[in-house]
């Protein structure tokens, strides 16, 4: 593999792209690095960028270590919603120092602009971070090295420091005057691009941490798919469109229960919790799904009872319901998430600045 002098966090934002560039102007050969999981990412689009940016870009899974993050709680806490922006990026950062040897990278390049994001970007969580993750002595944050302490690559000779920036604040003027300069057209739209920082993902996402023993990546994955109805800790993820049934398809477990209509056109679902199932929340769970086929719905007006076929573990029954959208089954809100999140959250830490005497 070739050697490159440095790694670089690549989100696909407008920083990401000029810090790259930035470095790679003094003549160093950056290897991007662009971290998904269920929350964030965007691997599809990696071939498009490395020709619209001209950069060298390579996809990375940080799918179990998130899940692992949000199972144990964040050390940082969670931010507006349900986001743990601080452990994020010690995340990937941890992720970016084991892959240094793969790359023959001598450091690493982020983005990060000194107090752009209130949670992540202060001066303190800025120590946090590199202390947090070790990377004290590998770290580089270009577009913001005036005003933070030289780092070993600067004192090194290995980066010219005079070539960095001094960016600050949460504006955008700078970064597009730098992206101009680097020819950059194709001007990506400001924001985090992360689910969890949203309310209505947030909604979804909540309660398969908290009601689920053990919830895994592919939780994640189906609760950001289709309408989501929680009944205590009975799940039941149903379908839109064709879409969905699909992802479906690839995300169902035998332990599952699998819900299809009977001689009626109507959505999938899947029927997942932590403990069997008893008979009331399979009748339940099949009357909601019957509840949006219209056919289904109008023989049931007309006193007919529909099939339903629930299938586990290979094995397949029917149950005969009347369509029903009023149910014990619920769509999880918002409002929930917050009360509890909030529950949660922990006293602000003293700041780094007084407890740490590492600078940034």
């Amino acid at each position: 593999m070739k050697n490159y002098d440095g790694i670089a966090l690549f989100s696909g934002g407008l920083d990401s792209i000029l810090a790259a560039r930035l470095v790679m102007e003094q003549g160093k050969a950056i290897k991007c690095l662009h971290f998904f999981s269920p929350f964030f990412g965007h691997p599809g689009r990696v071939a498009h960028w490395c020709k619209e940016y001209g950069l060298d870009i390579d996809t990375v899974d940080v799918s179990a270590e998130f899940v692992e993050l949000l199972k144990r709680g964040p050390a940082h806490g969670y931010g507006s919603a349900m986001n743990p922006c601080v452990d994020c990026k010690i995340v990937m950062m941890t992720r970016a120092r084991e892959l240094m040897d793969k790359y023959g990278a001598k450091f690493i390049v982020s983005g990060e602009v000194l107090g752009q994001r209130p949670m992540s970007q202060r001066r303190d969580t800025l120590n946090a971070i590199r202390r947090d993750a070790g990377v004290r002595d590998v770290l580089l944050r270009p577009l913001c090295a005036k005003l933070l302490d030289p780092t070993p690559m600067e004192e090194s000779g290995l980066v010219d420091r005079e070539k960095l920036l001094g960016f600050n604040g949460r504006g955008r003027k700078d970064q597009l005057a730098l992206a101009e300069h680097f020819g950059i057209t194709e001007i990506p739209t400001p924001g985090g691009g992360c689910k969890l920082t949203e309310k209505e993902n947030t909604r979804r996402f909540w309660p398969v941490l908290s009601r689920l023993d053990v919830p895994t990546v592919n939780d994640f994955r189906l609760a950001d798919t289709g309408r989501q109805f929680w009944m205590g800790d009975f799940w039941l993820a149903v379908g839109r469109h064709k879409y969905d049934n699909e992802i479906y398809a690839d995300l169902q477990q035998s332990s599952d229960l699998h819900f299809k209509l009977v001689g009626f056109p109507g959505p999938i679902a899947i029927g997942r919790s932590s403990r069997a199932w008893d008979a009331e929340a399979v009748q339940k769970a099949a009357a909601l799904v019957a509840s949006y086929s219209p056919k289904a719905v109008k023989a049931g007006e007309e006193g007919t009872l529909v099939g339903v076929r629930v299938t586990q573990n290979g094995q397949q029954h029917i149950v005969h319901i009347t369509p029903r959208r009023e149910s014990d089954f619920a769509e999880p809100t918002w409002e929930a998430a917050r009360d509890e999140l909030y529950a949660l959250r922990k006293p602000a830490k003293k700041s780094d600045e007084q407890t740490d005497s590492d600078q940034a």
